[in-house]
């Protein structure tokens, strides 16, 4: 009598299960190689930005200011032509707070007014990391001529220094140097270029003949091997203005705080937490400016990518200590750093 070769139950509730642990295994090692994937992307457009920061130093003997004030443009919009982007940068007007007084936030000439909405509403790809999600498009918004256009946000952000945004001599205000805690601003490759009138009039920014004038690489008297050009952000959802590097603000980051630090960030813009995966923040008043700093952040396990004055780029840990993570923003600080502290 010829008898049938089956499964039992048990025999078949094993592999199932056998099966299931594979899979369970197999699973972070796709995960894994995915953010590996992402990553080298995300390496590869710092390595561009660092390449046409060199481009655009070598054309102009200095590298482009960090932001005209809060609305009027960034370098993301400076170096557009060494990113083979020149359509977009001939389509941006930099005439905003050069030829008209302030006025209301809907003045035509701001980022997101009329005369640049076409250029804000676009996502360049070369400024976006794979491993971070683009914010809703609903989170900022606005009607012309009865198309909508919707402002996009970004994944990359220019090193304002060790300190706050301002760039205080020392901080906090009122400190001197050498006290506990007081940081004493070391140069930074970025600043302000300003402008004739101020964004916010109650706030004394300081003119450019203070020092916010851009500068070359022969100024990094710290070596361009040591300091940071640019680094990592998050793009925050829920109208929260990290990434929104069309903005002034967004457009940075400090070295204050240490990579994808637990403290919030602290901000003169949308703060939305918590929220989601949006990073801590506070929003401070007009009055507590002086105060703004951003932490480089990123969505990759561990750490942030950052790309040096000389063109390489660096993943840096969240571990890093931080008078190691100051000393790399800073171009004149002095400071002595070893290869294998970061």
């Amino acid at each position: 009598m010829n008898r049938r070769h089956a499964f039992t139950l048990i025999e078949l509730l094993v592999v199932i299960a056998i099966i299931g642990v594979l899979i369970a295994l197999l699973l972070p090692a796709v995960q894994s190689a995915r953010e590996a994937a992402r990553r080298a992307q995300c390496t590869n457009n710092l390595k561009q930005i660092g390449l046409a920061m060199h481009t655009y130093e070598s054309l102009h003997n200095r590298l482009p200011p960090g932001r005209k004030g809060t609305s009027w443009g960034t370098w993301i919009v400076f170096i557009l032509p060494q990113m083979e982007q020149r359509a977009l940068y001939d389509a941006f007007n930099f005439d905003g707070n050069n030829t008209v007084p302030r006025g209301p936030m809907d003045t035509p000439l701001r980022f997101f007014g009329d005369a640049n909405v076409t250029v804000v509403s676009t996502r360049i790809a070369s400024y976006v990391c794979p491993s971070d999600a683009p914010a809703n498009p609903n989170d900022r918004g606005r009607v012309l001529s009865g198309q909508t256009f919707f402002a996009t946000q970004h994944n990359y952000v220019a090193n304002f220094g060790n300190s706050m945004l301002l760039q205080p001599a020392i901080y906090p205000p009122g400190a001197s140097a050498g006290d506990p805690g007081a940081v004493a601003f070391g140069g930074a490759p970025f600043t302000d270029m300003g402008s004739p009138f101020v964004d916010i009039a109650s706030v004394n920014f300081p003119p450019p003949s203070q020092g916010l004038n851009a500068l070359g690489f022969n100024s990094f008297r710290d070596g361009t091997s040591n300091t940071m050009l640019v680094s990592e952000t998050v793009i925050g959802f829920n109208r929260d203005s990290r990434g929104f590097s069309w903005w002034g603000d967004g457009a940075t980051f400090e070295a204050y705080l240490s990579p994808n630090s637990p403290a919030p960030d602290r901000l003169n813009g949308g703060c939305s937490y918590p929220f989601g995966e949006n990073p801590p923040c506070i929003r401070l008043s007009v009055a507590d400016i002086i105060h703004t700093t951003l932490a480089a952040r990123s969505r990759h396990p561990g750490g942030v990518n950052a790309v040096l004055a000389d063109g390489s780029v660096r993943f840096v840990k969240n571990s890093v200590s931080l008078p190691v993570w100051r000393a790399l923003s800073t171009t004149k600080g002095g400071e002595v750093i070893s290869a294998d502290s970061y």
